[in-house]
C-alpha cells in the first residue's frame, strides 16, 4: 500500500549491484522511530550476474534506462520488484503525441462552445 515508485529508476552501480533509486517506501506504523528506515534511501535489488549484464548493456545504449513497474509480496513474504528496460521517446513520437493533444484540446473547445 504505501510505496510510491512513480519517479523511481534502477541503475547498476560501480560495484555491479542493481539499486533502486528515488522510490518512496513509507515507514512502518507499528515500530518505533529507532527501528524504522529512511523512506528514500537506495534499495539493493538481487539479481543474477547475467541479468545485471543484460540490463547494463541496455542502459548504456542511447536513451536507455531501467524503471520499476510494480512492487509486490510473493507467497513466502519477500518483497519483489518487477523492472523493465525502456528507451526514451524519439523526436517524431514526441511531435505526434503533441499533435494528438492539440487535436483533442481543439475538439474539447469546440464541443464546449456548442454546449456539449
Amino acid at each position: 500500500g504505501k510505496c510510491n515508485i512513480a519517479e523511481g529508476y534502477v541503475r547498476v552501480d560501480r560495484d555491479g549491484q542493481l539499486k533502486l533509486f528515488n522510490c518512496n517506501i513509507a515507514q512502518h506504523d507499528h515500530t518505533g522511530r529507532v527501528f524504522n528506515h529512511e523512506e528514500r534511501r537506495p534499495r539493493v535489488l538481487l539479481a543474477h550476474k547475467n541479468e545485471i549484464s543484460q540490463i547494463l548493456k541496455k542502459q548504456e545504449q542511447k536513451g536507455g534506462t531501467c524503471v520499476p513497474l510494480r512492487v509486490y509480496f510473493n507467497d513466502i513474504g519477500f518483497l519483489k520488484c518487477e523492472i523493465a528496460t525502456v528507451s526514451g521517446k524519439k523526436l517524431s513520437d514526441k511531435k505526434e503525441a503533441l499533435k494528438g493533444k492539440d487535436i483533442a484540446r481543439d475538439t474539447n473547445r469546440e464541443m464546449k462552445s456548442l454546449g456539449y
